[in-house]
């Protein structure tokens, strides 16, 4: 036993002194075996777990959530689809042949005033024409505008749409579909007939395949004729904006209309009468008057179009198909359309800034689609005497055109042989229908080509007024 020993210090710096000798304790005892591999196991769990929240984190992240359900994820594949499809090709009208039209879309808004009690709606083609405006103004896509000079390609000798305008028009509906809609009505039994389509005793047609027609009937003849014919002048002037129209009869015990025997009954159809089946288009809107031809004032002249932003190639691709939709009406006396907008203003004064009647717009091509017009060609012009004022005002303000609509005037007028070529058309598309519908009569055929001689006189003097300017 060692005597004299002085303790100082505790724990790690405790010391033994001994005179001038210092002997150090050791330390307090080492954890035992078990707390050791305790503790190398925990570090290596938690440098596993760095490392998997290291490599997973970024993958997360990086992808979409797998928790959102399948057909929430299905829409969003869809949307985005539809997306990349029409950016690349535009929008198509639903229907039979799957006919396409191309985008842009503008239509002509209302002022502020009138839109605060419009909607937009959508109009059946003979639906008695557009019902309500959209109040937020131009509507359809919109698209980087085209780097175009200014009234550089606006208008060509002065009175002609240019080339880029002509580009932007939509294609409206080709000669092919016109041949597959005629042929395709001849072949499909009719199931269902339900009220639509304008007039009380017109309807809507439901086939078999489900493909829908408006179907005209009217008692007399006349306005059968007007639709029809109408509907082959405008393919003789090179529009496209009448959509595809045929004729059929009506037979109860015929197979095509055996399935709506007393659907006929209710509609109070008359047997082996004709009637005009035309096509169904989907996604149309309302269209409107534009600004240049609302006033009183009302004008379509170079200085209106060289006013224009030109690069709205899409505006202006509509007020060139309204240039043709004036002729077309001047050419048939339609009064079922801007001129019954025209009538109604000693009424409502603000008719001229309700959307046009029998007349829409498809809604992602732009498209002006020319309904209703059974007033054509017999019915207008048995009442030019009450409305000839209304369709004059029209014409003489125009002084804009599109080159390739006056080139088929101007044809017509030279050849004076439109009768014989509507005539021809019938035959050639309804043989056998001739015993059931009247040609185009004489008087009528005489009036037209008065018409059309107007419509080159119209031209000639805007030709000189602003050509040699």
């Amino acid at each position: 036993m060692v005597e004299g020993l002085v303790f100082r210090g505790r724990g790690d710096n405790m010391k033994v002194e001994t005179g001038s000798l210092s002997i150090p304790l050791p330390s307090p005892p080492l954890p035992s075996r078990a707390s050791r591999l305790v503790c190398l196991a925990a570090a290596t769990v938690a440098f596993l777990l760095g490392v998997a929240v290291g490599v997973t984190l970024p993958l997360v992240l990086s992808t979409p959530p797998l928790a959102l359900p399948q057909q929430q994820q299905q829409q969003q594949q869809q949307q985005q689809q539809q997306k990349a499809e029409e950016a690349v090709e535009g929008a198509s009208i639903v229907g039979e042949s799957g006919h396409g039209l191309s985008a842009p879309l503008h239509t002509w808004a209302p002022p502020a005033a009138a839109s605060s009690s419009a909607t937009s709606s959508s109009v059946p083609p003979g639906g008695g024409g557009a019902t309500a405006a959209n109040s937020s103004g131009w509507a359809g896509p919109e698209r980087d505008a085209p780097d175009v000079e200014e009234g550089a390609a606006l208008l060509v000798d002065e009175v002609y749409w240019g080339a880029a305008v002509e580009a932007a028009l939509p294609p409206g509906f080709p000669d092919h579909e016109l041949d597959a809609w005629r042929k395709f009505i001849r072949r499909q039994p009719v199931v269902r007939l339900q009220e639509g389509c304008g007039r009380m005793q017109n309807r809507l047609l439901t086939f078999e395949n489900g493909t829908q027609s408006c179907c005209r009937y009217r008692q007399n003849y006349d306005q059968i004729q007007g639709e029809i014919f109408s509907f082959y002048l405008s393919r003789l002037l090179g529009l496209t904006n009448v959509p595809p129209s045929a004729l059929g009869v009506v037979r109860a015990g015929a197979w095509q209309w055996a399935g709506v025997g007393s659907q006929l009954a209710l509609a109070q159809w008359a047997e082996e009468r004709p009637v005009v089946m035309t096509r169904y288009v989907e996604g149309l809107a309302p269209a409107f008057i534009p600004a240049p031809l609302r006033s009183s004032r009302r004008r379509l002249h170079p200085l209106d179009v060289e006013e224009r932003d030109p690069r709205d190639l899409a505006a202006l691709a509509e007020l060139a198909q309204w240039s043709d939709l004036i002729i077309f009406d001047y050419l048939t006396a339609n009064l079922d359309r801007v001129v019954n907008n025209l009538y109604n203003m000693q009424w409502n004064p603000s008719m001229m800034e309700a959307p046009a009647h029998n007349l829409a717009r498809h809604a992602t091509s732009g498209l002006l689609v020319f309904l209703d017009n059974e007033s054509g060609l017999l019915h207008g012009y048995r009442l030019l005497d009450k409305y000839e004022t209304f369709h004059a005002s029209l014409l003489q303000a125009l002084c804009v055109f599109r080159r390739s609509t006056v080139e088929r005037v101007r044809q017509l007028v030279a050849s004076r042989d439109v009768g014989q070529r509507l005539r021809k058309m019938f035959r050639r598309h309804e043989p056998d229908l001739q015993d059931y519908l009247p040609p185009i009569p004489d008087k009528s055929v005489k009036i037209l080509n008065e018409r059309l001689q107007t419509v080159h006189k119209q031209v000639s003097k805007c030709e000189k007024m602003y050509m040699n300017s």
